[in-house]
């Protein structure tokens, strides 16, 4: 009689939502998980870091040397109904000391979710902290005939200080798979505008804004006008002397929104395009006019990267699109032993990466299986075109929301068995969306929602309160106590070596 096969051995990279999500659906199918966190604690971009690169500000470097690119004032632009697990809730904790209750709490209220999730399903011990993944590479060459399911994974990883810098030696190991799971939201997008390396005044990105002291009574000019743009324009409202919002393109400017932010803030001023940065402190605007700032801000997004990740080639970030990527998941050259979870844009969350989680833990157990590698590679080909044919550049591939919202519910439909989304909830996302377009400084306090989804938002606080609350009690407690900042998390040492080698 033969002895029971051993489980496969799983990386994940990253504990932020989407590394939690998935270690959680792969421990699930009975597999062998192992999760590597570069930072002291889970929790991802929303474990606040108040620390930034004063050597770096504008997020240069590949990689960052600070991960994080919450700013303190971050509060969730979608309801906390619709930003929970669907097993496991975003319910109010309103009993718990130093939650915060809001329909749209802020940035440390759903750290403390997190940690209480991975409280809740016993995720902790798969979990390495202070552990920097440098190399993800293939641990042999496969045969040639071989499929990406018998492609086994080398990790090489360091332990990661306090500060940033790297200790000791590298850790070696060998995964059966790897689920890449490292966010979206830390490697900068930087314009390219002249004069801007000649600019002797400050300049950062919004991966280096944290707090609004540091701009009082300056002359602050914001690139973009996104939702981290207007967030740190009013967060500087009132503290600066003045913030000159300069939008890319008219739809930006002439939404009600932004109408009704300028009607707001007579400190605040709004400009087309940046058309160059000037030595004596100038910034002219593409419609000729200029003014004299002390820091120019860019709000102007991120950038997928993998620097760990050498696939030969197989799977490439050009002009932001990552792939090929089957239903931006899988490489066909290598799945299902490559995954990738989180990299859509504008989808449900957490729930699409819930999705994803699921389907490559089924995958990689066994109870489901992929299309053939031609057909995945045929099919990811077909959407670059769709989205082409619709005026979407390479760069917004991974933009589901904006090209077809359809396809999410599609997506988790087609892949899980996850419940679909109450027809309450998508109400209230919708109110929500159209509220926000409305007028962006009041919309996450407003509660003139209609009686459909008052009515279920009581029925799901019952049902939902007293499945997260159990499963809080089983798990001993949660994290009522936890602080949600980088710089006050004990750091952890590294667990007990396994194979070593110099860097």
């Amino acid at each position: 009689m033969r002895p029971p096969a051993e489980p496969k051995k799983v990386c994940v990279i990253g504990a932020g939502l989407s590394g939690l999500a998935a270690a959680r659906e792969l421990r699930r199918e009975g597999l062998a998980v192992t999760v590597l966190e570069q930072c002291g604690d889970i929790g991802g971009q929303w474990l606040y870091d108040p620390r930034t690169d004063a050597d770096d500000p504008l997020g240069a470097a590949v990689p960052v040397n600070v991960h994080s690119s919450m700013y303190a004032s971050v509060r969730l632009i979608s309801t906390r109904e619709v930003m929970g697990f669907s097993d496991f809730q975003f319910v109010p904790r309103p009993g718990a000391a130093g939650r915060d209750a809001r329909r749209f709490p802020g940035r440390r209220e759903m750290y403390c979710y997190l940690k209480d999730f991975c409280a809740a399903f016993g995720l902790a011990d798969a979990v390495r902290l202070n552990t920097r993944v440098v190399r993800v590479a293939m641990a042999a060459p496969a045969p040639r005939e071989a499929s990406g399911g018998d492609v086994k994974w080398l990790v090489r990883s360091v332990h990661v200080q306090p500060d940033g810098s790297e200790h000791g030696v590298a850790a070696e190991e060998v995964f059966d798979a790897v689920v890449v799971a490292n966010g979206h939201c830390s490697q900068p997008r930087l314009p390219k505008i002249q004069g801007m390396g000649e600019w002797s005044r400050r300049q950062l990105h919004s991966h280096s804004y944290r707090v609004p002291d540091p701009y009082r009574d300056e002359t602050v000019v914001i690139v973009g006008c996104g939702d981290s743009g207007l967030d740190i324009a009013l967060d500087l409202s009132g503290v600066a002397k003045e913030v000159h919002l300069s939008a890319k393109t008219v739809g930006d400017a002439t939404t009600p929104a932004v109408s009704n932010i300028l009607a707001n803030h007579s400190d605040m001023h709004l400009h087309p395009q940046v058309h160059r940065l000037c030595e004596d402190g100038r910034v002219v605007f593409a419609d000729g006019p200029s003014v004299v700032a002390d820091t120019v801000i860019y709000c102007t997004g991120y950038l997928y990267s993998f620097p760990f990740l050498d696939t030969g080639g197989v799977v490439t970030v050009d002009d932001n699109r990552v792939g090929p990527l089957f239903e931006h998941t899988f490489p066909p050259a290598l799945a299902p032993s490559l995954s990738f979870v989180g990299i859509p844009m504008r989808v449900l969350v957490p729930w699409f990466q819930e999705a994803q989680a699921r389907w490559i833990a089924r995958v990689l157990s066994g109870t489901a299986a992929l299309p053939p590698e031609q057909d995945m590679l045929q099919a990811v080909q077909e959407g670059y075109r769709a989205r082409e044919m619709a005026g979407f550049p390479a760069r917004y591939s991974h933009d589901i929301g904006n090209f077809k919202t359809s396809e999410i519910l599609e997506f988790v439909n087609r892949y899980t068995d996850l419940p679909n989304m109450e027809d309450w909830k998508m109400e209230l996302l919708l109110t929500t969306l159209g509220n926000m377009k409305d007028n962006r400084e009041t919309f996450q306090d407003r509660d003139d929602y209609s009686e459909n989804v008052n009515q279920g938002f009581q029925r799901w606080l019952s049902l939902a309160g007293a499945q997260y609350e159990a499963a809080i009690a089983a798990a001993g407690g949660g994290d009522d106590d936890a602080g949600g900042d980088a710089a006050q998390v004990q750091q952890k040492p590294l667990p007990a070596p396994y194979l070593k080698s110099e860097l």
